[in-house]
């Protein structure tokens, strides 16, 4: 039977019916919103969860719910992982493939939106390096683990739509920082790596694909004024097609959900190397993406070929 999902289906209804026993899913960002919501759901369909957070304590309090709901096997375990750092990024990926066990998902969760001015630990503008580089790193060290099969799954944003990637001049060293310019680089950089880790993993049977989650109120607008939040969505609003819905929020199991239909559910063809939603065509360009994968490698200071 075909179901039909759309903008307020939950988690829930969307695995349905799914078991994930003997799945391995990873899963960043577990201390908050939807990498909680997203840890919970997969977990009580079975699903061994690694979830992976910058505070352990923070992840340990809120993670509670989804050992308290794993059933059929499912579990979570955590490991440190700091985005803005790639010392951390490189122990928590050599880390795993110590472990040697093979991932069945990956959903790059965690990120920050709309910060200050700011850096990562190795000199990377915040948005840009936690959001883009950190996950390009930590995703390409552990390709290998992923099992043909399994996919990639990139939670990027309409905010991509505020700006295309800047090749010239990622950290802002030569243009003035604004925040949300700084994020939709960010979000367009999500959807670029996925378009081009598909490319050159899908012979072997490893998709990937980049998602909108919606509106929803969690941690990741903690930098936001009332002001600008509401700035924002008059923005959204006003970026609407003719005739389309007002902006409204999602609940964080709705949120979610998009994430775990694209990891778990949709056709892999019908997603692979794309976004899910209305999309700015310079994000799904493939030659945009090979050159972002370039230039990401300089910056980090390392290649990466299909492994």
């Amino acid at each position: 039977m075909t179901h039909t999902f759309g903008a307020t289906s939950t988690t829930d209804e969307v695995l349905r019916g799914i078991n994930l026993s003997g799945k391995r899913v990873f899963v960043t960002g577990v201390s908050a919103g939807l990498g909680v919501e997203s840890a919970r759901a997969l977990a009580a369909h079975g699903a061994e969860v690694i979830g992976a957070a910058r505070d352990l304590s923070k992840a340990q309090g809120a993670t509670e719910q989804v050992r308290a709901q794993a059933a059929r096997g499912g579990s979570l375990h955590l490991v440190p992982l700091d985005l803005a750092s790639l010392d951390s990024v490189r122990r928590c990926a050599d880390g795993l493939l110590a472990a040697g066990k093979p991932f069945d998902m990956i959903i790059a969760n965690a990120g920050v939106m709309a910060c200050p001015e700011g850096s990562t630990v190795d000199g990377f503008e915040t948005q840009f390096g936690t959001n883009h580089l950190g996950h390009f790193v930590l995703v390409n060290r552990i390709a290998s683990l992923l099992r043909p099969g399994s996919r990639l799954v990139n939670l990027s944003s309409a905010g991509h739509r505020y700006a295309d990637v800047d090749l010239e001049d990622p950290n802002f060293e030569h243009s003035p920082y604004a925040e949300f310019t700084a994020y939709g680089r960010s979000k367009t950089a999500n959807v670029l790596f996925a378009v081009e880790f598909d490319r050159r993993h899908k012979a072997r049977g490893v998709r990937a694909t980049a998602v909108h989650p919606g509106g929803i109120r969690t941690e990741l607008s903690r930098h936001l004024a009332p002001q600008a939040l509401e700035k924002l969505i008059a923005d959204i609003n006003a970026s609407q097609p003719k005739g389309a819905a007002p902006f409204s929020y999602k609940s964080v199991p709705q949120g979610a959900a998009t994430s775990l239909w694209a990891a778990c559910v949709a056709d892999a063809e019908a997603i692979g190397g794309r976004y899910c939603e209305g999309v700015q065509p310079y994000a799904v360009d493939p030659q945009r993406a090979r050159a972002l994968w370039q230039k990401s490698e300089e910056m980090v200071g390392e290649r990466f070929n299909v492994n």
